[in-house]
């Protein structure tokens, strides 16, 4: 986002996200409850002595496939959660150029962009499939699972300068496609800002800088704190998640300061939880690969991840990885030259991929979506397409854009449920480098024009391999 969007006069915004298109109503539950607590750091603040990083609540946003005919008694949550003069405050902060004035611009900026925009998702309605009377069957039938359906978990890491809100609609278009999607607020001081609450209080928590803390670490030091701290907020997600599929979702409704999940105990057995999937974005695309890191008992949940466009200076990728993975990079990720640690980022990534691949033994893609940008799979570019448009390069329809991260991530959901590949998943290499096309013109003629239009692949599993047993590959992942 840029200063020149927000100061942009109403009018010329198309200030409404569109309706979700798969064959489910979705719902939405803004979840914050209270953790044990965490110092993540000795650091603390040099106004006030402060901890700085210290997990008091997580705060994460579910979508979920919902009843049809379902009504919300709650109005629509805000793209921008208020007060939105929290974060023009980190806004200005990041743009480095914060004070009295410049904050009340971005406030008024940042309203005319969105203030009155809202999410399309139904607030607090029951996820699809409740059974009726749920308390009076349970009691009558202890022992059954009621045959209800076990929803398939995706729980979101969002970006630097980010928020949870930033990505509503690929999570709305999934959870309209029968997925679980937990949108993480992360708190780690790299977003613009956020309200922390519990027991009755509210702590404004907003960007952090090295200069502001005592001691004051090095920008690589900061960076490994905060991906701890975000590391953290995931395994505190799972396990709010596994509480309430086990019909303990009484318990997080009353402890829920944000005052929603009223069905929340109708959730039990509904999530498949133990095989959740790991997705990120950016910086958050690199807190995700950090979480599959092979070797500990709490990412066992995590059966695969979703990298989109994993981050440029968020520190080292992680590359012990041992689950499938798909890597989605925008055209401009890939196309823009960037030394990461005294390589090109691109092939630093295409290894990672390989190593999944060759060494572990396991399916994994590197793909590249054409005319995208890195903003692409967020809510910006519906929101003020021409400007985002023209902004970042991107040259494809922003809806279009969208949709084919959705089909992509269903793609990789569905291989992990059946083992069978879909869509761009079931092609071979196309591109080992990005501008190297090592197809003839057989293949590149009789390539499906779906793929071909908006896909590079750089990394994949041949095709020799579409089925379990051949090349060694591990199959064992369905959900």
């Amino acid at each position: 986002m840029t200063l020149l969007s927000m100061l942009r006069p109403r009018w010329t915004f198309n200030n409404r996200l569109p309706a979700y298109t798969g064959e489910y109503k979705v719902g939405t539950i803004d979840i914050e409850v209270p953790v044990e607590r965490q110092r993540l750091s000795k650091a603390v603040f040099k106004h006030g002595r402060k901890p700085a990083f210290e997990l008091e609540t997580v705060l994460f946003s579910l979508y979920y496939p919902a009843v049809k005919d379902a009504r919300s008694r709650k109005p629509k949550h805000l793209w921008f959660p208020k007060p939105i003069v929290l974060q023009a405050e980190g806004y200005a902060k990041l743009a480095k150029i914060s004070n009295f004035l410049t904050n009340r611009l971005f406030a008024l900026g940042l309203w005319t962009l969105a203030g009155s925009l809202t999410i399309p998702a139904a607030v607090d309605v029951p996820i699809v499939g409740t059974v009726k009377n749920y308390r009076d069957y349970e009691t009558e039938h202890p022992n059954d699972d009621y045959g209800l359906t076990e929803y398939p978990v995706i729980v979101l890491s969002h970006g630097f300068a980010s928020t949870r809100t930033d990505y509503t609609q690929y999570c709305g278009e999934l959870a309209s496609r029968g997925y679980v999607v937990a949108a993480i607020e992360h708190r780690d001081g790299s977003g613009p800002g956020s309200l922390v609450m519990q027991d009755g209080t509210t702590t404004k928590r907003s960007v952090i800088s090295a200069s502001e803390l005592d001691p004051s670490p090095d920008l690589p030091a900061l960076k490994v704190t905060q991906l701890a701290f975000r590391e953290a907020e995931i395994i505190e997600t799972v396990r709010v998640l596994r509480e309430i599929n086990a019909g303990l979702g009484n318990n997080i409704f009353k402890t829920n300061s944000r005052n929603e999940g009223k069905d929340l105990p109708e959730w039990r057995g509904r999530l498949n939880i133990e095989r959740i999937v790991i997705a990120g974005h950016s910086y958050g695309a690199t807190g995700a690969m950090q979480a599959l890191k092979g070797g500990h008992v709490y990412v066992r949940p995590f059966v695969g991840g979703i990298i989109l466009d994993p981050g440029k200076s968020s520190g080292p990728l992680n590359e012990d990885i041992r689950v499938p993975l798909l890597i989605i990079n925008s055209e401009s990720w890939s196309k823009t030259p960037s030394d990461f640690y005294g390589r090109p980022h691109f092939d630093v990534v295409r290894d990672i991929v390989r190593k999944v691949l060759d060494e572990s033994h396991i399916y994994a893609w590197f793909v590249t979506c054409k005319g995208t940008a890195h903003p692409s799979v967020t809510d910006a570019p519906l929101i003020e397409p021409f400007l985002l448009s023209w902004a970042t390069g991107a040259t494809i329809d922003v809806k279009e854009g969208l949709r084919q991260y959705v089909k992509a991530t269903e793609d990789f959901m569905l291989y992990l449920k059946d083992g069978h590949r879909r869509g761009i998943l079931s092609e071979e290499v196309t591109h080992p480098e990005y501008e190297h096309d090592v197809r003839d013109d057989v293949r590149r003629t009789t390539m499906p024009e779906r793929i071909e239009k908006y896909w590079r692949i750089h990394v994949a599993p041949s095709t020799a391999c579409m089925y379990p047993g051949l090349c060694g590959v591990e199959h064992d992942h369905a959900i």
